[in-house]
């Protein structure tokens, strides 16, 4: 059948400043509708791999599963997801409880003396905490990339066995090249899983699901740094069994934790919804037929390119998420945001146990904090979800910690240690705004490649603040850190700040995208709404949340 040609765009005769300074969009549209003009002049769409469908257009290929018809109510879409959050989301949960408990495990082991009994300082575990930021977020972005080509139900569960055994390694650890060496390997194994877990839920669950559920991601990731403090209270006190030191024990026990659940894991994580029979998951479907389409229409409907949730990145998506400004506003927010954490994550017991408190009190102590950042977290950004607002939420997160970082900077040294406890304890239960961020990147990003590398890039963000982050509290600072904590609060009140311009670019972007939209013509409104689905967030007719 022949496809009738898109009329070329212009506005709509009108003549002013602004059609200048707006000029770029009639072009861009203008050119993307000669792609789609060409693309549907072909007799088989299937097999034509020009330069720009490849790249933008793939998105345009059918789902088999995608019906554009399909009618359901409230209530079975509601079963669909309470099926998702009962059968899917558990074992993610699970997944990262491992990865954060293998990750917070070093703080519990540096309280235990570990640099004494290697044979260095603290400074050497800045120095650790540094390469392994630098390479642990060089690991992100190529694990964004990796794990489209293998899949994230295959790469999450590999990259956890191979952590696990690293971790384990840590009993062989003798001297400070060998700890060096192990954490470096940690970081490269540990690396990818966050952003290919981040891609995974994204092809189950609605934009407007997956603030409250990344809030229970991480959430949970504190619930694990509690009980391994908890377990770490327990284990260090087999100091001398075998011959090994209490904290490696605590390595040892945590591989095996980890290297069990990453099998189980392998057995367990459908690669879709289509596929949930089989395996450790029951021969039995989670889901019907008609359950199935629900499935895949809800997130279509939700975000268009999802139709193609599992192609691969190209080029132009490389471009375009490096010249958005609102992507780099989202990584800004994370780098700066989350520097005042990497000394609070690292030292906790250790400062924790400069308020006379023994060890094994210091690390069951830090149990308490981090269940209540779950809860603060979770609780903030629900109602972030609730309302569909972001940026004064975020604002919050931001503020409540640089509060906590005054009153711990401000307290003088002869304070009692119960209210020093309050003041960390006020500090390490602020409402984490990271799962916030990161859920607002990802409902104001565009195509499916492009939110792969953005999955990638937060992550990055997220963990190489600690190349600088972990200079912050240093050996001739301790053990009040006043220097540092200057340097914490100053961060603090930086993030506070960008949440607020960040809040503001986007409040432009809409009323910017308004005033196009109202002066193109009807042909070029028709265009536009033919070219949203390519253009993604650069779309006059896209609406960013706020």
């Amino acid at each position: 059948m022949t496809q009738q040609s898109l009329p070329l765009v212009d506005f709509d005769g009108r003549e002013d400043s602004a059609q200048s300074e707006e000029h770029n969009v009639l072009e861009k549209l203008n050119n993307i509708g000669d792609t789609l003009n060409e693309f549907n002049s072909l007799p088989e769409r299937s097999y034509y791999f020009g330069h720009h469908a490849q790249t933008s257009l793939s998105v345009l290929s059918d789902n088999p599963f995608f019906i554009p018809t399909l009618t359901y109510t409230k209530s079975e879409e509601s079963k669909v997801v309470r099926i998702l959050d009962t059968r899917l989301f558990p074992w993610v949960l699970l997944t990262t409880f491992v990865l954060n408990m293998d990750r917070t495990n070093l703080s519990n082991a540096v309280s235990d003396n570990l640099p004494e009994d290697l044979g260095f300082t603290t400074d050497t575990v800045n120095l650790g905490t540094a390469i392994y930021s630098v390479l642990f977020s060089l690991a992100c972005l190529g694990g964004a990339v990796a794990c489209k080509i293998v899949h994230p139900s295959r790469w999450i569960p590999l990259s956890m066995f191979c952590w696990g055994l690293v971790t384990m390694s840590h009993a062989l650890i003798k001297d400070k090249g060998g700890y060096l060496t192990v954490r470096c390997m940690i970081a490269v194994t540990e690396g990818g899983v966050i952003p290919a877990t981040l891609i995974y839920l994204g092809s189950f669950y609605r934009s407007t699901e997956l603030a409250t559920r990344l809030a229970w991601f991480w959430g949970v990731q504190t619930i694990a740094s509690a009980v391994s403090g908890l377990m770490a209270s327990g284990l260090l006190q087999l100091q001398g069994v075998s011959g090994l030191e209490g904290w490696k024990w605590l390595f040892l026990v945590d591989g095996i934790i980890t290297v069990v659940v990453a099998i189980l894991t392998w057995f367990y994580l459908p690669r879709n919804t289509t596929l949930t029979k089989g395996g450790i998951r029951g021969w039995k479907p989670w889901f019907d037929e008609r359950q199935v389409r629900i499935t895949v229409t809800r997130i279509v409907q939700d975000d268009p390119s999802k139709r193609l949730y599992e192609q691969r990145v190209h080029w132009a998506d490389v471009k375009d998420t490096a010249t958005d400004l609102g992507l780099w506003g989202h990584l800004i927010i994370t780098a700066v945001g989350l520097t005042p954490t990497n000394p609070l994550n690292v030292y906790l017991p250790s400062v924790i146990k400069t308020f006379n408190f023994s060890v094994f009190a210091a690390n069951a102590l830090t149990a308490p904090p981090y269940i209540l950042q779950c809860c603060t977290m979770v609780l903030c950004i629900w109602h972030s979800d609730r309302i569909r607002e972001r940026g004064f939420h975020g604002a919050f997160g931001a503020t409540w910690q640089l509060v906590g970082w005054i009153l711990l900077r401000c307290l003088p040294s002869d304070t009692s240690k119960g209210v020093k406890y309050f003041a960390a304890l006020l500090v390490a239960c602020w409402p984490s705004t990271h799962p916030l961020n990161i859920a607002w990147m990802t409902e104001n990003t565009g195509s499916i490649g492009k939110r792969t590398l953005v999955s990638g890039c937060v992550i990055f963000a997220a963990n190489i603040y600690g190349v600088w982050g972990s200079q912050i509290y240093r050996a001739t600072d301790a053990p009040d850190y006043h220097i540092g904590n200057i340097i914490n609060i100053v961060f603090a009140a930086a993030a506070v700040c960008l949440w607020f311009i960040q809040k503001s670019y986007y409040r432009y972007r809409n009323a910017k995208n308004e005033r196009i939209w109202a002066r193109l013509s009807e042909a070029g409104r028709k265009r536009a709404e033919m070219a949203a689905e390519v253009e993604g967030n650069e779309s006059v007719l896209f609406r960013f949340t706020t």
